[in-house]
């Protein structure tokens, strides 16, 4: 119960964060966002990392840097995508990397639910349905469907590393994943060189989604040490059905039927992954 209770946590508030800091991405640039994002996530977890004054309980908390590497360069697609698409569609075809880690799960020995492959057919028909956008010459895809599908595959190898990492030690693994993903966001900074002054009103709201965004893998980096690796992943991957919702009510978008039936597909989808 513990580590269904944290990894819905963290698919609220990843939720939250995957909403506010991809339409600040709109305005203010993608990687400027970031960089303050990073920031602000890897001032509070390492202050909290130092005042506990302990040091990490095992190395395998290192895992944490692939995790962040995959998680870092599918969260950069993820917003891209929003960028230039609809929320409703980018956020559920993100979702879909909950199949990653229920795949690895298959490969280390758990036995998928029939629910679960269920689950997993209705999120790629969903997707499929969601990413066709028809038009009078024709269906096309919808804008932002691919970097959509790179941000479920950097999302999804983001899981099972992390799960290994939280497991040993979620304090330490939540840190060294911030380190790491800063340092990925930092050197993309200065190989770009994008501008990076902001209002101060602006880098406060940056800072605070950047929080949220650290506390969503403190808790999933938590649920990691009582779950197994193939439920805390799908319940975290939750976080779209929070996304869109904010979408429709802050946003007002609005896309083609066969579109929300897609987005209604995929999100059912994870939902029956998460329910096997």
């Amino acid at each position: 119960m513990k580590a269904i209770v944290l990894a819905l946590s963290a698919s609220f508030t990843w939720g939250l964060a995957d909403f506010f800091g991809p339409l600040k991405g709109r305005t203010l640039g993608a990687l400027r966002v970031l960089f303050y994002v990073q920031l602000g996530g890897l001032v509070v977890i390492a202050a909290i990392v130092a005042i506990r004054g302990r040091g990490p309980a095992d190395s395998a908390a290192l895992l944490a840097i692939p995790a962040a590497i995959s998680g870092t360069l599918g969260l950069y697609a993820y917003y891209r995508g929003i960028a230039v698409g609809a929320v409703s569609i980018v956020a559920p075809i993100a979702g879909i990397s909950a199949i990653v880690p229920v795949i690895f799960g298959i490969a280390t020995g758990d036995r998928p639910s029939i629910w679960q492959f269920l689950g997993m057919s209705a999120a790629l028909a969903g997707v499929f349905l969601a990413s066709r956008e028809p038009g009078r010459g024709g269906s096309k895809f919808a804008a932002g469907v691919g970097l959509a599908l790179l941000a479920a595959v950097g999302f999804g190898g983001y899981f099972p590393p992390m799960h290994a990492a939280g497991n040993a030690d979620f304090w330490w693994a939540s840190l060294i994943f911030r380190m790491t993903s800063a340092s990925v966001i930092f050197a993309a900074v200065a190989i770009r060189r994008p501008m990076l002054r902001v209002v101060p009103i602006q880098f406060s709201l940056l800072a605070l989604i950047g929080v949220g965004d650290m506390v969503g893998n403190l808790f999933f980096a938590a649920a990691s040490t009582s779950g197994l690796v193939s439920i805390t992943s799908v319940l975290a991957s939750l976080y779209p059905i929070v996304t869109v919702v904010l979408a429709r009510l802050v946003l007002k978008e609005r896309v083609a039927r066969s579109q929300e039936a897609g987005i209604a597909l995929t999100l059912a989808g994870v939902a029956l992954i998460s329910a096997g």
